[in-house]
C-alpha cells in the first residue's frame, strides 16, 4: 500500500508543477512551485522504486496518469481543450501500462 501511495504522490507534484509552470509565465513566483513539486515527485517516485515496484510499471503510471490529469488540470484551471480523441488517447494509454503491468508478472 505505501508503494503505491509514494506513486500517487509522485503524479500528484508532478502534476502540480507542470501546472504551476503555465501560470508562472506569468506569475514568476509559481516557479518555487516548479522547483519544489518535480523535486518532490522524483524524490517520491525514488522512494516507490525502493518498495519494490518496477521500473517500467512505475514509469508507465505515473506517465500515463500525469498526462491525463495533467490534461484535465489545464482544462480547469486554464480552459484548453479537453476533447473525444484525447480521451481515446489516454484509454489507450492506460491500456498500454496495464499490459505492461500483465507483461510484468510474469
Amino acid at each position: 500500500m505505501t508503494t503505491w501511495l509514494f506513486l500517487g504522490g509522485a503524479i500528484l507534484t508532478e502534476v502540480t508543477a507542470t501546472l504551476s509552470l503555465k501560470r508562472a509565465l506569468d506569475h514568476p513566483a509559481f516557479y518555487s512551485v516548479v522547483v519544489l513539486g518535480y523535486l518532490s515527485a522524483f524524490v517520491l517516485l525514488s522512494l516507490t522504486l525502493r518498495q519494490g515496484l518496477g521500473v517500467g510499471v512505475a514509469y508507465g503510471v505515473w506517465a500515463a496518469c500525469g498526462v491525463g490529469l495533467t490534461a484535465v488540470g489545464s482544462r480547469l484551471f486554464f480552459g484548453e481543450p479537453l476533447t473525444g480523441v484525447m480521451v481515446g488517447g489516454f484509454t489507450l494509454i492506460a491500456a498500454g501500462v496495464l499490459l505492461v503491468e500483465l507483461g510484468s508478472a510474469h
